[in-house]
């Protein structure tokens, strides 16, 4: 299997040298020329350029996203620890999502449908395509999405800017297009590197993708963000941690591995923040996601999380608070050795987060099902996960059920808002190294309640930062569509808040 996984994603790789935002046209010639690249390959390519390299994933998930949702603290260079700004990490996502991303799933679904291949290989393209604009849009709001990635097609180079709302509507109809479309497992077979080719997997994704965007509603349209929740329920979610969503790896050339693993080979300098630290008390996974950075220890008296905002000298906060140094931070958790591993699978959704947002839906008596059956299966998922995925230590149903009797009881007598807070909260740990998904979910929510760092370098003035700022090139490039977004969305700050979080 490894050495079918390392051939496909060669195949994959064969003009990855070149960069796939350079020379694109060279790539996307006449479809009926014998020099035409085939689509299992290209689906394989941009399957691993969602899963990203590590130059996004260093910058957007790791620097800004997990720091600001606080997973990790950093006490040197990492921005979104106190706030600072740092464009080429703020621009990261969006330079390469367009780059390659936008550029490659469109160059697919054009040759599919030059092909006439409007089935299964389209309603999966038409998935990976929504997956690349909901993050996009999720960091910077409003952007080029109907014009996007239409260059060569249609001589669109200066590509206009839809409303995030515009953008949510039409992912939400382009997901429930291609789950219709997808009949078959059609012949992809290994160069899907996310689900092997199976339809039926594909189909729990697209419904599953339908849930977590239609959840991200709930602020602005309840009744819209209802109406879609109830549609994918009913279309067939994940079930289990077999439909987990997440992009094989192998420990190859460079661009095949996972790009979090990439991240640590060159900086190992994040610890657990003390945020995370203190919500995981007798949880067993703290056993397995942590260790001390000094000696690898994962005895629990031993593990101990930073606070995020400390840096490398003491400070005066903006509060006129006294910081202390950080110190020694070699006493302190960061990740596992298994989660740094080149060879684990980038997540993009797992089970445990569709049984959570199932338990929020039935919160708000919009299913019928039982909020606690609900949290108590996301919760079992996101143990027994970490296993099947990194390859940690299995969590037995003894220490499952212990936790669930315990300090991770369900709250089944409390109010609306209590049973919310505390399933967003176990949300927030399971997407732990899914950060994108962490730092979308945690604006939407506002849950868990975090307290924002103070530093006086604060490009924020010590505010949360809830959206990335758009490249400075856009001003220049595509002015007049940047303008337009900023009059429609706002000040493009780190602080104006997207339109779902509004």
């Amino acid at each position: 299997m490894k050495k079918i996984l390392i051939t496909c994603l060669t195949l994959g790789f064969f003009f990855a040298s070149c960069d796939f935002d350079k020379g694109f046209e060279e790539m996307n010639v006449n479809p009926n020329s014998a020099s035409q690249v085939g689509v299992a390959t290209k689906i394989t390519k941009l399957q691993v350029d969602i899963s990203g390299s590590r130059y996004e994933n260093w910058r957007n998930s790791f620097i800004y996203n997990s720091t600001i949702v606080q997973h990790h603290a950093e006490n040197n260079w990492w921005a979104g620890d106190t706030y600072t700004r740092n464009d080429d990490w703020s621009f990261a996502q969006w330079n390469q999502a367009y780059n390659n991303m936008v550029k490659g799933a469109q160059d697919i679904i054009m040759q599919l449908e030059t092909d006439g291949d409007t089935g299964t290989h389209m309603g999966m393209a038409r998935i990976m395509r929504v997956f690349v604009f909901h993050r996009i849009t999720d960091l910077y709001g409003d952007c080029p999405y109907s014009e996007a990635g239409k260059g060569y097609s249609d001589g669109i180079l200066t590509p206009k800017y839809d409303s995030q709302q515009d953008i949510y509507m039409d992912m939400l109809k382009e997901l429930e297009e291609a789950v219709a479309q997808i009949s078959g497992d059609g012949a992809l077979g290994s160069a899907d590197v996310i689900f092997g080719g199976s339809a039926a997997h594909w189909k729990a994704f697209g419904n599953s993708m339908m849930l977590r965007l239609a959840m991200r509603l709930t602020q602005v349209d309840a009744a819209t963000a209802q109406a879609w929740a109830v549609k994918a329920i009913n279309g067939g979610t994940m079930t289990s941690n077999a439909h987990i969503a997440s992009v094989k790896h192998g420990d190859g050339s460079t661009g095949n591995r996972n790009g979090h693993g990439e991240v640590f080979l060159a900086d190992q300098g994040s610890r657990i923040s003390t945020s995370f630290m203190s919500r995981m008390v007798n949880d067993p996974r703290k056993t397995r996601l942590f260790m001390r950075q000094s000696d690898k220890s994962q005895v629990e008296a031993d593990l101990m999380g930073m606070k995020n905002g400390l840096k490398n000298d003491p400070y005066t906060s903006l509060d006129g608070v006294a910081i202390p140094a950080a110190g020694d931070t070699g006493v302190y958790a960061m990740a596992a050795t298994e989660l740094q591993s080149l060879t684990a699978p980038m997540v993009l959704q797992t089970y445990a987060e569709v049984e959570f947002l199932k338990a929020e839906a039935a919160i708000r008596g919009w299913i019928s099902t039982s909020d606690k059956d609900h949290y108590e299966a996301g919760v079992t998922a996101g143990m027994k996960m970490l296993e099947g995925i990194y390859g940690t230590t299995p969590i037995s149903d003894a220490e499952v059920s212990t936790y669930l009797a315990g300090d991770g009881a369900y709250k089944a007598s409390g109010s609306v808002a209590e049973r919310w807070e505390q399933v967003m909260d176990q949300y927030w740990i399971a997407t732990y190294f899914n950060e994108y998904e962490a730092y979308s979910n945690w604006r939407r929510s506002g849950f868990p309640t975090l307290t924002a760092t103070r530093h006086p370098n604060s490009y924020t003035n010590g505010q949360f930062m809830v959206r990335m700022i758009y490249p400075t090139s856009e001003s220049g490039n595509n002015a007049a569509n940047y303008a337009a977004a900023v009059a429609n969305q706002g000040a493009d700050s780190y602080t104006t808040p997207l339109w779902w979080d509004k």
